[in-house]
């Protein structure tokens, strides 16, 4: 009985923070993605955190948005659904979906966010504004 009324007041009090990469410095900045597997992206995509567990962003051509509810530094990139737009970007954009749906960690360092997975792919973004 003590356990339950210590946690329902730890949450009240709001202590059961955004454990998603929101809450971890990733929710503030649009970040623009730099590199994929070391190699420079041509295109422009971005990544944004908008709220805790979703995700957004533009990719080459389209704008998607999806959930992001794996806690940190898990990442997971689900139910992603995009505009259907066709650019001649969309080769790149391919690559950018591809890579973005097999990344498993997330960490952010400063205006930093790197994705990576265990076979050892990774996807670097640099924070910004969107002003850019």
């Amino acid at each position: 009985m003590r356990l339950v009324l210590a946690v329902m007041a730890l949450s009240v009090l709001g202590y059961c923070k955004d454990e998603s990469v929101t809450g971890h410095g990733g929710a503030d900045p649009v970040w623009h993605l730099q590199s994929i597997d070391g190699a420079a992206f041509a295109a422009e995509a971005t990544l944004t955190f908008p709220a805790e567990g979703k995700l957004a962003g533009a990719a080459p051509c389209n704008g998607y948005s999806g959930r992001q509810t794996a806690p940190y530094p898990w990442f997971s990139a689900e139910n992603v659904a995009a505009t259907k737009r066709a650019c001649p970007e969309l080769a790149a954009e391919a690559l950018y979906f591809a890579a973005l749906g097999e990344m498993t960690l997330v960490e952010v360092l400063g205006d930093v966010l790197i994705l990576s997975n265990d076979a050892g792919r990774e996807m670097v973004f640099q924070g910004g504004d969107g002003a850019e």
